[in-house]
């Protein structure tokens, strides 16, 4: 096999910033642990044989490893993998594939393909060099670029306009999580490495097209449910100038009533219908009692109280009495906390105002 003859390429940036679609051939236990949005597993050798491998390759060593992965992966099952890969290239004829460093998996593979006529380019260095790569990226971004934080107290519509904006980077939306104790997701959050690497694309992207412009970030805690911000950006973050939106208490439990009542109980009921009711209520009440440290045990028996009586009477007041406890337990709890965590960073305060007043205040500084 002369893998001289098999095309390869390191332009790590063009083929992120394109969106090229790729063959991750690792194994799936390596690609649920990370990997990339655009690419799609197609493994090589699945868990159990990598497992099997790798005793071999530490008991006898490299040859023993080979022998017995060519015995593993063979005939009929071998033809299905190649199949596999054909498939998804006749869909993506311009992907690429790659393994976890760019060694025998993704050459092995590149040349099964063109045993039946098809050449597929492999990554240099694998994922190992295009996380790296990414790092890197990521790094340089928070070093050179400048960055605007979206501020507002709870209910305030920060994501709406996050949304709206060419030059902005969806932290909450690359989490799946809404950034409170009411916005954990009815799935899973992403993987750590999956989140990361969501948000260094959309970062790559964004100063690519725009960079001149600042980035604008949701003012988040390091947090965001069980993910983590990278370090470069919480550092960038903690640097960076702040715009606060502000809105009236009502209007805000409008739109909590919306999103944490309305749309949850609806996306519930799609998602679990026979057992709906009672997987909503344990929600609402679960997430209150997340929040009881802070808010001491007597006021979450009277907000609990609230809750349980709007859960009773949700159908025959269209749901209208979970104001009170929302209302509750954002003068309570969500306003008090913001406001003394706004008051120690106040001098980072660049503008405020009402959301038709932020958005014109970022468009005429950009």
């Amino acid at each position: 096999m002369n893998h001289l003859r098999l095309p390869s390429t390191a332009e790590y940036q063009s083929l992120l910033l394109g969106n090229i679609p790729m063959i991750d051939v690792r194994a799936p236990i390596e690609f649920i642990t990370g990997g990339l949005p655009f690419a799609t597993n197609l493994p090589f050798i699945v868990d159990d044989e990598r497992q099997e491998i790798g005793i071999c390759f530490k008991e006898k060593g490299q040859e023993a490893a080979l022998a017995l992965g060519h015995k593993r992966v063979n005939g009929i099952v071998k033809n299905q993998r190649v199949e596999a890969w054909q498939l998804f290239l006749v869909e993506h004829p311009n992907a690429v594939l790659y393994c976890a460093r760019g060694g025998l998996r993704s050459q092995l593979s590149q040349q099964w393909l063109a045993d039946v006529g098809i050449t597929c380019p492999r990554i240099e260095g694998g994922y190992k060099s295009l996380r790296a790569f990414m790092q890197q990226s990521l790094v340089h971004c928070c070093e050179t670029q400048n960055f605007v934080l979206l501020s507002g107290m709870t209910g305030t519509g920060k994501t709406d306009i996050i949304k709206s904006l060419d030059i902005s980077i969806d932290l909450e939306g690359a989490a799946n999580h809404k950034g409170s104790s009411f916005g954990r997701p009815l799935g899973e959050q992403p993987a750590q490495i999956d989140f990361e690497n969501q948000i260094i694309l959309d970062l790559m992207q964004v100063q690519h097209k725009y960079p001149e412009r600042s980035i604008i970030i949701e003012d988040e805690s390091r947090n965001i449910g069980g993910r983590h911000l990278p370090q470069p950006l919480t550092v960038a973050m903690a640097e960076s100038p702040m715009v606060v939106i502000d809105l009236p208490f009502e209007e805000r439990i409008d739109k909590l009533w919306q999103e944490y009542v309305i749309e949850r109980y609806q996306q519930t009921m799609a998602y679990h219908q026979e057992s709906g009711e009672q997987i909503f209520a344990d929600y609402l009440i679960d997430s209150l009692l997340r929040v009881k440290k802070r808010l001491g045990g007597e006021r979450t028996k009277e907000i609990l109280a609230l809750m349980e009586g709007a859960i009773k009477s949700q159908h025959q007041d269209q749901f209208a009495s979970h104001r009170a406890w929302l209302g509750a337990i954002t003068a309570d709890y969500y306003d008090p906390m913001y406001l003394y965590q706004l008051d120690k960073r106040k001098h980072r305060i660049a503008f405020r105002g009402n959301h038709q007043e932020v958005i014109q205040w970022l468009h005429e500084k950009q």
